[in-house]
């Protein structure tokens, strides 16, 4: 089962590098937006599966507050390009 968790870890710290890309090199900001999106999923996946591991899940409380607060801010950077648009 470990070696399991230890290569979803791995699969996501390279969906994280290629969304990292994404967002740098994205063309415009709606890219960019979806980038950080995409990282912030991964990023509160990788959480709840590294609280799992260790037996502490405090990580999945993080892991919620992570995923509230990135979806709060993709709502506010959809909203300030769909104005300033």
């Amino acid at each position: 089962m470990t070696t399991i968790i230890y290569i979803a870890l791995i699969l996501m710290a390279f969906g994280m590098l290629l969304s990292f890309i994404r967002f740098v090199k994205g063309p415009n900001t709606a890219d960019r937006t979806v980038a950080l999106d995409t990282l912030t999923t991964i990023g509160t996946a990788a959480l709840v599966l590294l609280g799992y591991m260790f037996h502490r899940y405090i990580y999945v409380d993080v892991a919620l507050i992570y995923a509230v607060l990135g979806f709060i801010g993709v709502i506010v950077i959809a909203r300030y390009l769909e104005g300033a648009l």
